[in-house]
């Protein structure tokens, strides 16, 4: 039965969750891990799942009004996008308090390499300093394609910009970044 599911595009189990509302699950089965990592990293742990069950509820409230065609991923993460900026002021402020005190809101407890948390202790205020600092549509651009790990296209396609003006942005950002850290500390 999962196979059969899993053979249906995300438009089509739209399609269907206008007659059988429950199938609107499955969207939620493949797209809220993803989306619930992307929104704890940006807003941390306690909103991350306020955000993923408020895009969920807006996009089965709305669901009538996709069409179809964009996919339903980017449809999905443009409303996210759109909870989240209702969320920018909490953000900014998480931003502003990692950088003074060097704890990340967002830790959830869960352990990770030691070197690794060594490294991010050691960069994470002056980090978060620079995402702060970036305008909310740069740093958005830049959070989708870190820790969303969207694609530029899928960027362009969530956020409704040209594909252009989504790889200048994440340039930008970058830049402004890279001047805030140590050299090498932000490759890739």
């Amino acid at each position: 039965m999962r196979a059969a599911r899993d053979a249906v595009d995300d438009a089509g189990i739209v399609a269907a969750s206008l007659r059988e509302p429950e199938a609107f699950g499955e969207l939620f089965r493949r797209h809220a891990p993803r989306l619930h990592a992307y929104a704890k990293r940006r807003l941390g742990v306690p909103l991350a799942e306020d955000v993923v069950a408020e895009a969920f509820a807006t996009a089965f409230r709305q669901r009538e009004r996709y069409d179809g065609r964009a996919d339903f991923g980017a449809w999905l993460w443009g409303i996210a996008g759109n909870v989240i900026a209702r969320h920018h002021r909490q953000e900014t402020r998480m931003y502003r308090a990692f950088a003074r005190t060097g704890v990340d809101p967002a830790e959830d407890g869960i352990a990770e390499a030691a070197a690794d948390r060594a490294s991010a202790a050691a960069l994470g205020p002056r980090l978060a300093k620079g995402l702060a600092s970036l305008s909310a549509q740069d740093r958005d651009v830049l959070l989708l394609l870190a820790w969303g790990g969207l694609s530029y296209a899928e960027i362009a396609a969530t956020t409704g910009l040209p594909l252009g003006t989504v790889k200048a942005k994440i340039h930008r950002a970058r830049t402004k970044l890279r001047k805030a850290l140590p050299e090498g500390d932000l490759d890739g």
